[in-house]
């Protein structure tokens, strides 16, 4: 399966990013790449959207955990939401879940504490 990054308007403010396929080693730069442009342009608030992955490894984890410090530097944060199966099961078992506040009814992480 191929990978994508899609870039998805939000109300109130923030970047998405909808992300489906496999995120891995080969795959990742991707990622990295699309995130660093976000914070390149000023935004400081990022939301991946995970509903569309079907599978991350331990490459693709460690671009959620740099691009959460990318943008905590500057005040934000990266959040997840979406994630099922193998990838939220991951999440949970490595601890990133609690670590990116990972809230799979979230739609909206502006919506509650984001700091």
């Amino acid at each position: 399966m191929t990978f994508s990054v899609n870039y998805v308007e939000r109300d109130g403010g923030g970047a998405c990013l909808r992300l489906a396929g496999e995120l891995d080693l080969s795959t990742a730069p991707e990622l990295t790449a699309a995130i660093n442009r976000l914070t390149a342009a000023g935004e400081t608030r990022i939301l991946l959207d995970l509903t569309d992955l079907t599978f991350c490894d331990s490459t693709g984890m460690a671009v959620f955990v740099r691009g959460d410090n990318q943008a905590g530097a500057d005040g934000g944060w990266l959040r997840l939401t979406g994630a099922h199966g193998r990838v939220e099961r991951v999440l949970r078992v490595t601890g990133l879940a609690d670590v990116l506040r990972y809230e799979p009814e979230s739609v909206d992480p502006a919506s509650r504490s984001a700091s």
